[in-house]
């Protein structure tokens, strides 16, 4: 939609770019300069900011669906389906039906194409066929709980289809079988160290992770119960030097947890954020071999 402006000209968005075509109707490489500081330029750049808003809500809703395993009512996920925004979000992922009693059916998963309020969710199952789930509400599952994980990844492959929630494709880690009974925490990612702290805490904020006392923290629902996951990057001045420390697990009260009563979902997720932050730490020499 092309908004008229001063001297003839017509000003539109096409994504995130401003476009502005004169009064022949040719669209201009670049917008002039009397027309930037217009009220129909500062309202379309309000509108693009906005966009921008909320395309970055509507993911950051999905990965907290997804992260606090959350049941989603089918008619919610009809209601936003034809928001761009939200399309994008949702398309795409897999979801699974979740029974009367609450436990979500993994193995009768798809991936989600469409969202109707009369016929319910399309998906595309394993076997490439398309069917309609009817169930109340649905799950959006963490990767590590997905039996088929693989095969999903390659049914996404050969439908030559993309995820924007990061669910396939996301990193994840496997918790060991023979953890100690008695330990509370995993050291594999200490003595990470960093010239400043303001480069370890720029590693958290960037994937949107929360820093408090010390510890970057992510939180997940396992089987309805809140759980943190803390890994110790340091306080104090942001210019000195830190080193980074354990990572442990605590529940809704903060009481520290044994690494035998992590489930999957937690351990995953703190191991991936630990594993990112620990990723960029300062090595010695590495300057000379990048030089």
């Amino acid at each position: 939609m092309w908004l008229p402006a001063a001297d003839g000209y017509s000003l539109a968005l096409q994504g995130d770019k401003l476009l502005c075509k004169n009064a022949k109707g040719k669209v201009l490489t670049s917008l002039p300069k009397e027309l930037r500081d217009s009220e129909q330029a500062e309202a379309l750049v309000a509108l693009r900011d906005w966009l921008a808003t909320h395309r970055g809500e509507c993911l950051a809703t999905a990965e907290t669906w997804l992260l606090r395993s959350l049941p989603v009512p089918r008619g919610v996920l009809a209601a936003v389906w034809p928001d761009p925004a939200w399309r994008a979000a949702l398309e795409n992922a897999v979801v699974a039906p979740i029974a009367a009693d609450g436990s979500p059916d993994l193995l009768a998963a798809g991936i989600l194409r469409a969202a109707q309020a009369d016929k319910g969710l399309g998906i595309v199952d394993l076997d490439g066929e398309t069917r309609w789930l009817q169930s109340e509400t649905v799950l959006i599952p963490h990767p590590i709980l997905l039996p088929e994980l693989a095969d999903f990844r390659a049914l996404l492959g050969e439908l030559g289809l993309s995820q924007g929630l990061p669910q396939l494709f996301r990193e994840t880690f496997v918790r060991p079988a023979d953890l100690p009974a008695d330990e509370s925490s995993w050291d594999a990612y200490a003595d990470a160290e960093f010239e400043e702290l303001r480069h370890a805490l720029a590693q958290c904020t960037k994937p949107g992770y929360r820093v408090s006392g010390g510890s970057a923290v992510c939180k997940v629902l396992e089987n309805g119960q809140p759980i943190e996951a803390r890994y110790w990057i340091g306080d104090g001045d942001p210019e000195w030097e830190t080193q980074t420390g354990e990572l442990v697990w605590v529940d809704a009260q903060a009481n520290g947890l044994h690494l035998g009563e992590v489930g999957p979902v937690a351990w995953s997720e703190g191991l991936r954020m630990a594993a990112a932050i620990y990723a960029a730490r300062h090595v010695e020499g590495e300057e000379d071999k990048n030089a």
